[in-house]
C-alpha cells in the first residue's frame, strides 16, 4: 500500500487520511447505489422485502461495492427520548451482508418531505415536533417568520431544549446507540457513517425550501436568521464588533426567495454583500454553520473512532448565480463563497481536522446544460471543491444530483471522478480519484433493461478506473450480461412498482 500522502498548507499539515473503498492514485472508484428513501416505514418496518432482496442481489451481479441507507431519527427514535428501535434497520443490514455488500450509513437528524427528490414524509420524532410547537423557535426562521421544520436550528445546538438535553446531546446518544447496537458489523460491513449536519442531511441552511412553492430554482433564497436563539447570538456579535445597530437582523435588502441577484441592492454587483456590514453578517452567518458542524463531527469522531468505519460529512453542490460577484444561493446557504473569497477550503479544513470525506453532489452536470441567464456553473463550482478538498487534504466523495440512466451523465461522472482540475503548482499524480461514487437512486426505472443495459457499464468504467467510451466490446458484454440478468431485473422492477 502506498504511504499516505501528506499535503502542507498555510503552515499546517493535512494528511490524506485513508478509507475502506481507497484504490490507489491509479485505481478505480467503488460504486454504491442509495437505496429508496422509505426502505423502512414509520412503523419501524421493511417495506417491498422482496423487492430489496432481488435488487441487491442484481446491484451485487453488476459490480456495485455497496448500498447508502437513511437511518431516520424520526422512526429509530419515535416513540420518546432515549427509546430506540433498530430491528428493521438490522434486517436491512443483514440483507446487505447475506449479498456481500456494503453500507454506508446516513445518520439523517432532518426530516425527510419538502426537497428535491423525496418521495415520502419522515417527520422529525413525534416529541421533538412537539417541543417545536410549544417552542417554535427551536426550527429555522426567515425574515417573513415561517418556519421550517426540516431541521433544528443550529441556534439552539447547545441549549437543553430537548426534555433536558441539547440537539447535538440528541445526535450524540443515537450515534452511540447505533454503534453499540451494530457493533458487530462495523469495518466489515458498516464501512462509512455519513453524518447529517442540516436539511436534506447537508451542512447548509434550509435556505430554498421547494415545499408549497416557497422557492423555485434559481432563486437567490433568503437567509435563515430570525429564531431567537440566532438572534440573540447575532446581538451579541454585533455588540462584541462595536457596531450594535448590525445586530438587529439579517439584511433588509436582500430579496425575497425567487429573486435574482440584480433584483436586489444586496446580492447585486455592487452591492451591500461586498460592504464591511456585509463582510460581517456573512462571516457571522457562515461561522455559525462552521461551528455546527465542529460540534457534531467532534461527537462523532469520538464515538465512531476504533470501529473500523470512516466518516464523512455532504456539501451542496449550490450551482445557480456561481458566475456572478455575489454568489447569492451559496451565501444564503451559509457558503460564504464569493468572487473574492474561497468558502469552501475552511469546511473541507474542518473536515479534515476530524477525518471526515468530503462529499459532494452534481458530478453529472455540465455547465452547457444549464439555463445560461442563471449563470450556472457545476463544472466550475466542482474545481472550486477539488482544490479546497486537496489543499486540506480531505478525501472527495460523488454524487449526482439529480436521478440520470443517460450515456452523457455517466460519461460526465466518469470523467470528474479522476478529479482533474486546472491547478497551479500542484501535480495530479500526487492525488487519487474520487474515493467512492454513491448513485441516486435505487428505483423501478434503474431496472428498466435500457437503463440496465447503460447502468452496468457505468459501474465497471468507474470500478477500473477507465475512461468511459462506448466500445463495441464493451457494448457486447453489457448486452450479454442484461439478457443473463433478465428474470432477475425484471422481477426487481416488478416489486419495486
Amino acid at each position: 500500500m502506498e504511504a499516505p500522502v501528506t499535503h502542507k498548507r498555510f503552515g499546517k499539515e493535512y494528511p490524506f487520511h485513508e478509507t475502506p473503498t481507497s484504490r490507489g492514485r491509479s485505481g478505480g472508484v467503488p460504486v454504491f447505489v442509495m437505496l429508496p428513501l422509505d426502505s423502512i416505514n414509520m412503523n419501524n418496518q421493511l417495506t417491498r422485502r422482496r423487492a430489496l432482496n432481488a435488487s441487491l442481489l442484481a446491484l451485487k451481479s453488476a459490480g456495485v461495492e455497496g448500498i447508502m441507507m437513511d437511518i431516520w431519527w424520526g422512526i429509530v427514535e419515535k416513540d420518546g427520548p432515549g427509546q430506540y428501535r433498530w430491528s428493521a434497520y438490522r434486517e436491512l443490514i443483514e440483507m446487505a451482508r447475506k449479498h456481500d455488500l456494503k453500507v454506508q450509513a446516513v445518520m439523517s437528524f432532518h426530516q425527510c418531505g419538502g426537497n428535491v427528490g423525496d418521495s415520502c414524509i419522515v417527520p422529525l420524532p413525534h416529541w421533538v415536533v412537539e417541543e417545536a410547537h410549544k417552542n417554535p423557535d427551536l426550527v429555522y426562521t426567515d425574515r417573513a417568520g415561517r418556519r421550517n421544520s426540516e431541521y433544528l436550528s443550529l441556534g439552539c445546538d447547545i441549549i437543553p431544549v430537548l426534555k433536558g438535553r441539547t440537539p447535538v446531546q440528541a445526535y450524540s446518544d443515537f450515534m452511540r446507540s447505533f454503534r453499540d447496537y451494530f457493533h458487530d458489523m462495523f469495518g466489515e460491513t458498516i464501512i462509512e457513517v455519513q453524518v447529517g449536519l442540516g436539511p436534506a442531511g447537508e451542512m447548509r441552511y434550509p435556505s430554498y425550501p421547494e415545499r408549497d412553492g416557497i422557492w423555485g430554482f434559481p432563486g437567490n433564497g433568503e437567509f435563515q436568521c430570525y429564531d431567537k436563539y440566532m438572534l440573540a447570538s447575532l446581538k451579541a456579535s454585533a455588540e462584541a464588533a462595536g457596531r450594535p445597530e448590525w445586530g438587529l437582523g439579517g439584511p433588509h435588502n436582500s430579496g425575497h426567495y425567487n429573486q435574482w441577484p440584480e433584483d436586489t441592492t444586496f446580492f447585486r454587483r455592487e452591492g451591500a454583500w461586498n460592504s464591511s456590514y456585509g463582510k460581517f453578517f456573512l462571516e457571522w452567518y457562515s461561522g455559525l454553520l462552521l461551528d455546527h458542524g465542529e460540534r457534531i463531527l467532534t461527537a462523532a469522531e469520538a464515538i465512531f473512532r476504533g470501529t473500523g468505519t470512516c466518516l464523512s460529512g455532504k456539501i451542496a453542490g449550490i450551482h445557480w448565480h456561481y458566475g456572478t460577484r455575489s454568489h447569492p444561493a451559496e451565501l444564503t446557504a451559509g457558503y460564504y463563497n464569493t468572487r473574492f473569497r474561497d468558502g469552501y477550503l475552511p469546511i473541507a479544513r474542518m473536515f479534515g481536522r476530524h477525518g471526515v470525506s468530503f462529499n459532494f453532489t452534481c458530478f453529472e452536470m455540465k455547465d452547457i446544460e444549464q439555463p445560461s441567464e442563471a449563470l450556472c456553473s457545476p463544472e466550475r463550482l466542482l474545481n472550486q471543491v477539488v482544490k479546497a478538498a486537496r489543499k486540506a487534504g480531505v478525501p472527495l466523495a460523488g454524487e449526482n444530483a439529480l436521478p440520470r440512466f443517460d450515456d452523457e451523465a455517466y460519461g460526465q461522472i466518469v470523467f470528474q471522478s479522476r478529479l482533474q482540475v486546472e491547478e497551479d503548482g500542484l501535480s495530479d499524480r500526487a492525488f487519487e480519484p474520487m474515493c467512492s461514487f454513491t448513485f441516486l437512486r435505487m428505483s423501478e426505472s434503474m431496472f428498466h433493461s435500457d437503463n440496465w443495459r447503460r447502468f452496468v457499464p457505468f459501474v465497471r468504467h468507474m470500478a477500473e478506473g477507465r475512461t468511459f467510451q462506448p466500445w463495441e466490446e464493451e457494448h457486447q458484454v453489457a448486452e450479454s450480461f442484461v439478457h443473463a440478468t433478465r428474470p432477475l431485473i425484471q422481477e426487481a422492477a416488478a416489486a419495486m412498482v
